[in-house]
């Protein structure tokens, strides 16, 4: 794989909560250079300034971020703002209480309400996966396919049980079977994790370490 074919599976990532608007604007023309397939900022920092941002590069953003325990109005009315915004992809973090109390119903509905919200937008849906067990992320992709999703998201890079998992992904395809992406989030900062992401079934790698992983294809 080349430098260039990597870059397109890359969401070059800046959500700190410190992050500021000069940043953003290096996140973009990093973007720029490098030719990802997105960027993905806090819903706070949209619109982006005209130019900022090549428009070969899509524009994310995140919704209910990053613990998801918000009522999923909000996270509607989030996400309709964002797109409004010029936010083309959401990546939502469900409402991890509902899986772990198999309250399925519920979280199709959050996760229904969203994709209604922004019919236009790529809707990412984040399970936070190292809370779950294999089993809730199973029915977890399941509903979120149900509910229209167009990808899973292992996680948000927040939590404290960490992020993506080789074996995560690889569960997350057999479950799926391509009929979403998913978008490998959480830890991938070199070439090597984010290779062995993409071969267990990645579609996307969400990441701040986009340099250097593609430097390590130079």
């Amino acid at each position: 794989m080349t430098p260039t074919e990597l870059a397109r599976f890359i969401d070059h990532t800046l959500l700190k909560p410190e992050a500021t608007p000069v940043g953003v604007a290096a996140l973009c023309e990093e973007a720029n250079n490098f030719h990802v397939a997105a960027i993905c900022v806090s819903p706070s920092m949209l619109p982006l300034n005209a130019g900022l941002l090549d428009p070969t590069v899509s524009i994310c953003t995140v919704v209910g971020f990053p613990n998801g325990a918000v009522d999923s109005r909000i996270k509607a009315a989030e996400a309709s703002l964002a797109f409004a915004a010029g936010a083309s992809e959401i990546d939502m973090v469900v409402n991890l209480g509902l899986i772990k109390i198999g309250d399925w119903e519920a979280l199709e509905s959050e996760i229904s309400a969203v994709a209604m919200a922004v019919p236009f937008a790529t809707l990412k849906v984040i399970l936070e996966t190292g809370a779950l067990t294999e089993a809730e992320i199973v029915e977890a992709c399941r509903v979120a396919e149900s509910a229209g999703a167009d990808f899973v998201k292992t996680s948000t890079g927040f939590h404290p049980t960490g992020g993506a998992t080789i074996e995560v992904v690889e569960l997350m395809a057999r479950t799926v079977g391509g009929s979403l992406g998913i978008k490998a989030s959480g830890g991938i900062r070199d070439t090597a994790t984010a290779l062995a992401m993409i071969n267990a079934g990645a579609t996307r790698i969400g990441t701040s370490s986009t340099a250097g992983i593609l430097g390590g294809l130079a």
